[in-house]
């Protein structure tokens, strides 16, 4: 794997920990982060190794979302000509849309571990992660109203499937912090635990057990999840149809059928 200057990546038990790592800029999502973010995601979808990912930060919190140096030197490109400024902004804005699609496109599934700061820009993280978890005393602020601005990256599209259209509403228009036991009440994270330690040990935990799984049936779930965003049910029924023609042709589904009935684990290939 190549070294990045965002992030740090590393792989065991088929899992890839994904580590934000600017702990002294607060996890602050920069240049680098953007662009290494869907190298990163296009690594993992690429590698049949790595079968789950756990997205965290490193140090006190997870992110306090896009750097403001970042925002201020966008702004200092701009010039007087309100066209060619509302281009260049609706490119760079579409560039970093990109960076959370490949998250959310990624055929692994994507765990996100949360603690201290989530903020701004790290909403529309995680809302493009397959499952969040955070410690009790986590904050999750959608802060973009404080800065005069709506969310761009992903929040207001994607949020009001995970936590509902009221509440998402709520979040986006007060721009109010929750910590981690209301955000599990409304649905933004699955569970909390006590601390950072216990949040890590505990995701790692959910990782290793659907990376045991057939990464066919995984890929399959994953797929018909997201297809179901967008369509109606007989859709999805028609395309699951279609899908299982094949992969029930799969060696998995032999594996896990004789693995149930001699009550032992399986193993499956990458």
């Amino acid at each position: 794997m190549s070294d990045y200057k965002a992030f740090r990546v590393e792989v065991a038990d088929k899992i890839a920990h994904v580590l934000i790592n600017r702990p002294e800029k607060v996890n602050a999502m920069n240049a680098d982060f953007w662009t290494e973010i869907i190298e990163i995601f296009r690594w993992v979808d690429a590698t049949d190794e790595v079968r789950v990912v756990v997205l965290s930060g490193a140090g006190k919190h997870f992110s306090s979302g896009i750097d403001l140096m970042m925002l201020a030197q966008v702004g200092s490109q701009l010039g007087k000509d309100v066209g060619r400024n509302a281009e260049a902004l609706r490119r760079k804005i579409l560039e970093l849309q990109a960076s959370f699609n490949a998250v959310d496109n990624c055929r692994k599934p994507v765990l996100a571990a949360i603690q201290g700061y989530c903020l701004g820009g790290a909403i529309d993280l995680i809302s493009a992660c397959d499952m969040r978890y955070s410690t009790a005393d986590a904050q999750f602020s959608i802060k973009e109203i404080d800065i005069g601005m709506a969310a761009d990256v992903g929040t207001l599209q994607r949020l009001p499937r995970i936590i509902g259209d009221g509440m998402m509403r709520e979040l986006a228009f007060t721009g109010r912090t929750i910590g981690g036991e209301e955000a599990r009440s409304i649905g933004l994270v699955n569970r909390t635990y006590a601390d950072a330690s216990a949040l890590l040990d505990g995701v790692m935990e959910i990782a290793r057990e659907i990376a045991a799984k057939s990464p066919i049936a995984v890929r399959g779930t994953k797929e018909m999840i997201r297809y179901m965003r967008d369509h109606r049910v007989d859709d999805g029924l028609e395309y699951i149809a279609t899908w299982n023609a094949a992969m029930l042709q799969s060696a998995d589904l032999r594996v896990a059928m004789t693995a149930h009935m001699s009550k032992q684990k399986p193993e499956f290939a990458d």
